[in-house]
């Protein structure tokens, strides 16, 4: 009997772990996605076309939208191969994350209510975005205070502001410190001025956020 709460633990991750996938664009032609989806051939889709799990939802520039388990995903040609089908998991106060294959934790949530996908990062003072995806979720960053951030190419301009609300799993902050960054960048860094809210323990490959 003192057995059983772990066996039921274990069972409850492991659909999680099953229907994680890895996907990567690989290039963009017309309204068509060329996509590898756990490291397999890569395959041409057209929006509204599925493979694996995995459906294309539309095309603009060097990006597409997927969609996987219920999860929208926006890719980059050339970016990280991101995972999909494995959303945080949540319970009041408290959202456990699952560790990809090269030990990074990911999350699902939004930014102002708009869809958006975070890394774990504890090295990253504040919370981190490019342009771009600032755009797309609707952040009036330029109204922002400039500042100046060192990158590979030397010293260029970003902007420090707050985002109003931030939402993972089914906890939602207020007020986070935010850096939007010129540089494209394949997600979005959860730095400490997220982190801090909250107490942190990983355990082999599943880390837990407890609101403090």
């Amino acid at each position: 009997m003192a057995h059983r709460p772990v066996l039921l633990i274990a069972l409850v991750l492991l659909p999680a772990l099953a229907c994680a996938q890895r996907v990567s664009l690989q290039g963009v032609l017309g309204s068509k996605a060329l996509l590898i989806i756990d490291g397999g051939t890569p395959r041409m889709l057209s929006p509204g076309e599925s493979h694996q799990g995995v459906k294309l939802l539309s095309t603009q520039g060097d990006q597409a939208v997927v969609q996987a388990s219920g999860q929208r995903l926006t890719l980059r040609v050339g970016a990280t191969p991101a995972s999909v089908g494995a959303p945080a998991r949540s319970r009041g106060d408290r959202v456990v994350l699952m560790a990809d294959s090269r030990g990074h934790f990911y999350a699902q949530g939004s930014i102002l209510n708009r869809p958006a996908r975070f890394m774990v990062d504890t090295g990253a003072s504040l919370v981190t975005l490019d342009q771009v995806e600032a755009e797309r979720l609707g952040l009036d960053y330029r109204a922002g205070t400039p500042v100046k951030v060192n990158t590979a190419n030397g010293a260029a301009n970003a902007w420090r502001l707050k985002i109003a609300s931030l939402q993972v799993g089914d906890i939602t902050t207020y007020d986070v410190d935010a850096v939007v960054m010129p540089l494209p960048m394949a997600t979005v860094l959860l730095g400490n001025s997220f982190l801090s809210r909250f107490d942190l323990r990983r355990e082999g490959s599943q880390m837990t956020l407890t609101r403090r």
